[in-house]
């Protein structure tokens, strides 16, 4: 690795060094729409990918560029790393959304859907009905959609109607005089989120046949206004902003304060506006004046104006050929046949790699704690656990049975609030003790501690993961799960829940790193020693796999090992604010993001530590607000066996050609090809030594 003395160190602050954190987002994006062009993923796999990617574009939106336009109206003079200005930003980010967007709907209509319709796959827009179809989808309007439409006449005496959160609307041009003799000139028709946005049509044979509720409402809208002319029928939908604000001073019950503020979230701030492209300039003009929105605002839509409702196309066809083959998650041999857990995780520690292996174990864990007489108290928190989480129906019997049960439940996981509360509710109910997380921090570390009475003494059996506590999602998402009983484990495990529930401060933990108090110190410690045993002439390295990259200090950190010749890989899945391969600064850094069939989530660090390598799993990315606004931990890996699976696993990531893409110092990626070379993907690679029944699968965990 090539050294460069200090003596020429460049300004790392420098704004050149820096990638816009919003533009690196739709970069990420984009890569999610390739997925979709992609002829090797399974075709309904790349509508879904398609969808997602519109599902992402709407958060960005009703998160990133709705804060982004409240601070610009508050007169915010706030630059960005990169030096661009808010305004700046809002411009490039309309400039790239767009391209975005009209690349989706270029996928959907010259190439998903003629492939699909090749398979016998039709999803048929109103002039392409048959007669038959058409009488069917009639009487459907009538009997199925009529009923619940209310249309809204516009005059003045009746206000623009409050237009929900990302609902599906329709602007209706009429002609003609009303019931009172007036002109009618245009009405407002909602589609409740009742009605299914896709209808099956029954049809002859074995294809599908499938239509959208927005061509519905268009073809038969004029049964809605008897007497009055319908000139045109156009689609719109309205982003408003949905971060949620709580005054953190002013409140005295979070769950009260969250609730009223969830009713609100549908009716925020106007962000963005869609419109179908068949839409009028003078209509479009019309919109916009009344959500107080402009041409930078404003999105034009080949097509429907919410992509992501297609996803359920994915459960409609029955076509299991178009889709990912099933798997079987596999289950360490010393687990099964209903193993007893506890003595397992006695003998060694156990570490899990999901979705490749069960998340069952992890169930296991906490209804085997509620069932055992022996187990004392359950601590848990719950960040993401689904509307009918099993680990929640176990926690509730353990404290029916008697045990006393903690659970942190954090109330503020991003649009999981309201069906957090409800599990609150379940467990109150229940008697556990429910507790908020701290106001100010959200509670994102994912901890379950058993504490259980044994002839020996009292022992401390703690989970520890980079996911979340949530069955589907562990079927989707890349994660590590580590169950130990190691003491120094337990006691750090005990101190974080004691500073959760009683706001103490913990003392020195043992061998876990937390946030906010010394992780980011810790992360940069080891660091800057990769960069002494580098200058020293021992061996340095350092690989960081995380979801997003972007606390300025940390990349600086990065820069300065990259120029003392730390060789640094980064498996950045998502927005990355650092800029590889700079001459003189970053010449030593690689950045690459691996998009495939399961999200990779995981957050691990390798540091080789002059050939006495240390491996952290950790809940948290390398961003502020993990670093100084939630409560993370970083877990270290001990078991030899553990290390060497997981550094192998980030060695495959990294020799990935299929599914991997390579950060540019431009910002931009480029997706890397096998070439001669013989193809590897990571994903497939796991699931395949996970089929054969390797340590991957059914092996010792």
């Amino acid at each position: 690795m090539r050294y460069l003395p200090d003596m020429d160190a460049p300004d790392l602050k420098s704004p050149q060094l820096y990638i816009n954190r919003e533009l690196s987002f739709l970069e990420f994006n984009q890569r999610v729409l390739a997925q979709a062009l992609d002829e090797t993923v399974p075709l309904l796999e790349r509508l879904r990918f398609l969808c997602i990617s519109s599902g992402n574009l709407d958060e960005f939106f009703e998160i990133r560029v709705a804060g982004l336009k409240q601070l610009q109206e508050l007169g915010s003079g706030q630059l960005a790393a990169d030096g661009l200005s808010l305004e700046e930003q809002l411009a490039a980010i309309h400039e790239r959304a767009m391209q975005l967007v009209a690349e989706q709907y270029r996928c959907l209509n010259e190439v998903l859907l003629p492939e699909l319709a090749a398979r016998d796959i039709l999803l048929l827009s109103h002039r392409e009905w048959s007669a038959q179809a058409n009488e069917w989808l009639e009487r459907y309007f009538e009997h199925e959609v009529e009923p619940v439409l209310s249309p809204l006449g516009l005059d003045p005496a009746r206000p623009f109607p409050r237009i929900q959160n990302k609902s599906l609307n329709f602007i209706v041009r009429l002609e003609g005089r009303d019931a009172f003799g007036r002109d009618s000139e245009l009405a407002i028709v909602q589609a409740p989120r009742s009605l299914p946005r896709v209808v099956p049509v029954p049809t002859e044979g074995a294809g599908r046949t499938l239509v959208l509720l927005t061509g519905i409402v268009q073809a038969f809208v004029q049964r809605l206004f008897t007497g009055i002319r319908v000139l045109g029928c156009y689609q719109f939908r309205l982003t408003r902003n949905s971060d949620l604000f709580v005054d953190e001073e002013e409140i005295d019950d979070l769950r009260r304060a969250l609730e009223g503020e969830l009713a609100h979230r549908r009716y925020g701030a106007s962000v963005r506006l869609e419109t179908g492209s068949d839409c009028p300039e003078d209509i479009v003009q019309f919109l916009q004046r009344q959500f107080a929105l402009g041409e930078l605002d404003t999105y034009h839509m080949a097509g429907p104006v919410n992509l992501n409702r297609l996803s359920a196309v994915y459960d409609l066809v029955q076509h299991p050929d178009l889709k990912y083959p099933p798997f079987t998650p596999g289950v360490p041999r010393r687990l099964l046949g209903g193993a007893d857990i506890f003595a397992c995780v006695r003998e060694k520690d156990m570490l899990l790699h999901h979705p490749y292996q069960s998340f069952t174990p992890v169930m296991d864990f906490v209804r085997q704690a509620a069932a055992d007489p022996n187990v004392l108290a359950i601590k848990q928190t719950l960040y993401r656990a689904g509307d009918d989480s099993p680990i929640v129906d176990a926690l509730a019997a353990a404290a029916n049975a008697g045990k006393d049960v903690t659970v942190i439940i954090e109330l503020r996981a991003r649009f999981d609030e309201e069906a957090n509360i409800e599990l609150s509710n379940r467990l109150q109910e229940a008697g556990a003790h429910v507790m908020y997380g701290v106001v100010g921090y959200k509670t994102h570390a994912k901890l379950a501690l058993v504490v259980r009475r044994e002839p020996g003494g009292i022992r401390r059996y703690c989970h520890l993961g980079t996911g979340n506590y949530h069955p589907r999602t562990a079927r989707q998402y890349t994660d590590y799960s580590l169950f130990t009983c190691r003491e120094e484990v337990g006691q750090d495990v005990h101190e974080l829940f004691l500073e959760l529930t009683s706001l103490t401060r913990t003392p020195r933990l043992l061998c876990l790193v937390q946030s906010p108090f010394g992780m980011h110190e810790a992360m940069l410690a080891k660091i800057e020693r990769e960069i002494e045993h580098a200058r020293a002439g021992r061996k340095a390295r350092i690989i960081a796999k995380m979801n997003a990259l972007v606390e300025q200090r940390a990349i600086e950190a990065l820069y300065r090992a990259s120029r003392a010749g730390v060789k640094i890989d980064l498996i950045v899945r998502g927005v990355c604010a650092l800029r590889p391969g700079v001459p003189g600064v970053s010449e030593n850094i690689e950045v690459r993001s691996i998009v495939d069939r399961f999200l990779e989530h995981s957050r691990t660090f390798y540091f080789e530590n002059g050939g006495e390598p240390e491996i952290f799993c950790s809940s948290a990315d390398w961003m502020e607000r993990n670093f100084f606004h939630r409560v993370e931990v970083a877990f270290p890996i001990e078991r030899p066996s553990h290390r060497r699976r997981i550094f192998e696993n980030l060695e495959l990531a990294l020799e990935d050609n299929c599914q991997a893409w390579r950060l540019l110092p431009d910002g931009h990626y480029e997706r890397l090809s096998p070439g001669q070379a013989p193809k590897l993907s990571l994903q497939a690679q796991l699931l395949a030594r996970n089929a054969a029944g390797a340590v991957f699968g059914a092996g010792s965990g």
